[in-house]
């Protein structure tokens, strides 16, 4: 097993804590699956309610696959960056992680195209100027209230809808102006988070592998580190954003993925720095 200790001194209380802390991050992530399916579950009440075509998975439960994929991503990276040593990242092992990692990549990619197709979604609107919601309530129409979340359109609500009213593609959605905008802009977050995590893992990537080989110099990883801190930057401001959106699922889940996230880079350059410091004994 690789050693960790220099990451948080020597004791080994302070080690132990350590490793509490970030397989709690990994188990409430691992949580955060369930939660989505949930939210997932009940948006899919008011979307496809005729049904959906296998092409159409991605776009209903885009958030449940891609957390589920980043968990099993999560953990491989652990297992190869902090709990298997070097000498057993060989042959099949190796071939295994590796595997499992591009079927990850494919579903994360793939939970990327359901972000932008339910995106492109609420771009696809039809206005309807003359719409008396009140008069409307026999047509099982269902209300926007945020990205993900509706409610049936009824007697306790329709007052409530004021013009601009759209109608969300083909679907019996409607929804007010401001409201939609709001759905808008975290589409768009969700959009630019996702595809700033797929960067991240590029880097990532080419780290592991570049230490596997044993070339990952400190020349690389500074101009990783200047490439990691533009994305980084990028994630912090898409929570920021969900946070005062008041998105408390979506904020809640990007906290726990950047401090997951931060215990994989801290794994990566300990395990850097402990092979820098075996090389010249080898030698």
């Amino acid at each position: 097993m690789k050693d960790t200790d220099g990451l948080v001194g020597t004791s080994n209380a302070r080690y132990g804590l350590f490793t509490l802390v970030k397989y709690l991050v990994y188990a409430l992530l691992s949580l955060n699956v369930y939660l989505f399916l949930q939210e997932e579950l009940g948006a899919l009440k008011h979307t496809f309610v005729d049904g959906y075509e296998l092409g159409q998975v991605i776009q209903v439960f885009a958030a449940t696959i891609d957390t589920t994929a980043w968990v099993v991503l999560l953990l491989l990276f652990e297992l190869e960056t902090s709990v298997l040593d070097d000498a057993r990242i060989r042959g099949p092992v190796k071939w295994l992680l590796h595997g499992l990692r591009l079927v990850c990549y494919a579903a994360v990619f793939y939970a990327f195209t359901g972000y932008y197709a339910e995106l492109v979604t609420l771009y696809q609107v039809t206005a309807l100027p003359g719409f008396d919601a009140c008069h409307s309530l026999d047509q099982s129409l269902a209300l926007l209230l945020d990205i993900d979340e509706y409610e049936p359109l009824s007697a306790a609500n329709c007052a409530s809808l004021v013009q601009p009213v759209y109608q969300i593609g083909d679907f019996d959605i409607v929804a007010q102006g401001e409201i939609l905008q709001q759905a808008r802009w975290l589409a768009w977050t969700d959009v630019i988070n996702s595809a700033t995590w797929l960067l991240v893992v590029i880097v990532l990537e080419v780290e592991v592998r570049l230490q596997l080989r044993g070339d990952l110099s400190e020349r690389i990883m500074r101009v990783t580190l200047v490439c990691k801190y533009a994305l980084y930057g990028t994630l912090f401001a898409c929570a920021g954003y969900w946070g005062v959106a008041g998105d408390f699922l979506d904020f809640w889940d990007a906290a726990l993925w950047l401090f997951a996230f931060i215990f994989i880079e801290l794994n990566v350059f300990e395990w850097q720095a402990e092979t820098s410091k075996e090389a010249p004994a080898a030698a």
